[in-house]
């Protein structure tokens, strides 16, 4: 008797495939209000959530902890500006349209207020490539180019912890710790590795498939693996 595979496992909903939130307490975030703030690093940590180290940010004029990406160089007791573009800051976060063309930038807010959605790993950087009355392009990462509501906000400068991905990992069981602290599934078996019973494309000689990676509309859940609701297939010509 074949097993269930990982699509249906996921479907269940089980501990084994949910993320630990409960775990992480200092999801990042700006401050949700339009005023000039000033505020000073407290604590510069590291969660295993994020690839890159979080900055605990208190603001004038506010109780609570504001966690931000921390920027390359930045230390404790820095200060930070918010809706203000002040020379003697360290860090500052500023709405796209006030920002210069040529930028380095990151979090960067998909809709105003949402607190950052792009731009988010250790290391990484977008840049403005050109501002318009109605929408900021940005050269994201990835290369590619997005149109951004002028009101989002992001931060100057270039997120820490470049180097994270230059260091190998020599060993299987550090690999394993990395992975359970974010809960990720690890070893993953491909399923031509797997026997006919496990998988819809297991078995055969070799590691071949042996039938259309697309699964039809009506595919049952156990057959629908491999590339979902696939636009093209075939060579890009």
């Amino acid at each position: 008797m074949g097993k269930r595979i990982i699509s249906q496992r996921r479907g269940k909903g089980s501990l084994t495939y949910k993320y630990p939130g409960h775990r992480f307490s200092n999801p990042f975030g700006y401050p949700k209000t339009e005023e000039k703030l000033i505020g000073v690093v407290r604590e510069i940590i590291k969660e295993p959530s994020h690839s890159a180290p979080t900055a605990l940010v208190k603001f004038d004029n506010t109780n609570n902890i504001t966690s931000i990406p921390a920027k390359l160089n930045l230390r404790e007791n820095d200060v930070v500006s918010y809706n203000d573009n002040n020379g003697n800051a360290a860090l500052k976060i500023l709405k796209l349209k006030d920002i210069s063309e040529g930028t380095e930038i990151y979090n960067i807010e998909s809709t105003p207020g949402d607190g950052g959605k792009f731009c988010r790993a250790g290391g990484v950087t977008a840049s403005i490539l050109f501002k318009s009355k109605d929408y900021i392009l940005v050269k994201l990462p990835s290369k590619k180019e997005r149109k951004f509501n002028p009101d989002c906000k992001a931060t100057l400068g270039i997120i820490a912890a470049g180097g994270k991905g230059e260091k190998p990992i020599l060993k299987a069981g550090k690999r394993h710790h990395i992975m359970r602290a974010k809960n990720k599934l690890y070893p993953k078996t491909s399923g031509v590795a797997m026997n006919a019973v496990d998988h819809p494309f297991g078995s055969g000689r070799g590691r071949h498939v042996g039938k259309p990676k697309t699964p039809k509309k009506n595919a049952p859940p156990g057959r629908n693996v491999g590339s979902i609701r696939a636009k093209r297939t075939g060579w890009k010509r």
